[in-house]
């Protein structure tokens, strides 16, 4: 008999491809949304410790909030009545990884927002994006973490001031390139100073009222090729969560 996924697996684990994490440690320390309550985090409580008669064994309690972290963001997040977590299945963890870099732009500007001309540009390079793909957006932000100033980036005009998503480049990956979701590495999808333009995180909007999935503060882009990875996603199986905090990785050919 031969076992072909465990060929490929095989195959897969060789020196020719490498495993990269992008998704952020987490601990009672990391920081989250400000409009998150206090006390909202609470990691590894003990509720059940070494030396119990009952059971020689350790029990932790979580407590922390959907956002929080690295996480998948579901369409109900923005939109009532949209679908929550327990709507996607296993076949919805694993997408063609397209990585946009725009990292050098940002060094420039800091409030630079992702134009369909920058993936026009990629796809020059590096051929169309695949049907549904994970287009994750790189501007090694990722590197600010775990410092939540350095994150949300305030200036002296009481705005933050951070990389991201434009509406039109949105609607390019989503509308012609039909992408299944979209990641990048700062707090928001929106590029700052259009949320403040529009007075709402717009962007992040129409992703989930397109009812796409989201993944937000991703790390370890730079280590991943611009095309020809995969991406794998997984949460907990929590019914009814507007999101949740996700392990992500990629399998990508070494560089």
């Amino acid at each position: 008999m031969e076992n072909k996924l465990w060929n490929a697996l095989k195959e897969l684990k060789s020196e020719g491809y490498e495993w990269v994490e992008l998704s952020h440690s987490l601990n009672n320390d990391s920081p989250f949304w400000s409009g998150i309550p206090e006390g909202s985090v609470e990691l590894s409580k003990v509720v059940f410790d070494w030396g119990n008669p009952m059971l020689e064994c350790l029990i932790h309690t979580f407590k922390f909030p959907g956002q929080f972290g690295t996480h998948v963001d579901f369409p109900g997040h923005f939109v009532k009545d949209a679908p929550l977590s327990e709507q996607y299945g296993v076949k919805d963890f694993v997408f063609p990884l397209a990585v946009i870099d725009i990292s050098e732009k940002v060094k420039g500007n800091v409030d630079y927002a992702v134009t369909v001309e920058d993936i026009k540009a990629y796809e020059e390079k590096y051929g169309p994006i695949p049907e549904g793909a994970f287009v994750a957006l790189r501007t090694d932000w990722y590197k600010r973490w775990p410092d939540m100033d350095k994150l949300s980036n305030v200036g002296a005009d009481g705005n933050e001031h951070c990389p991201g998503w434009s509406i039109d480049a949105l609607k390019y990956i989503f509308e012609v390139r039909k992408a299944a979701a979209n990641g990048h590495e700062t707090l928001d999808t929106d590029a700052s100073y259009l949320a403040v333009e529009a007075g709402d995180l717009a962007c992040e909007r129409f992703v989930l009222a397109s009812g796409k999935l989201q993944i937000e503060v991703l790390c370890n882009l730079d280590k991943v090729a611009p095309a020809g990875a995969v991406l794998f996603a997984s949460w907990p199986r929590i019914e009814g969560a507007t999101g949740l905090p996700a392990r992500v990785y990629a399998l990508t050919p070494k560089q």
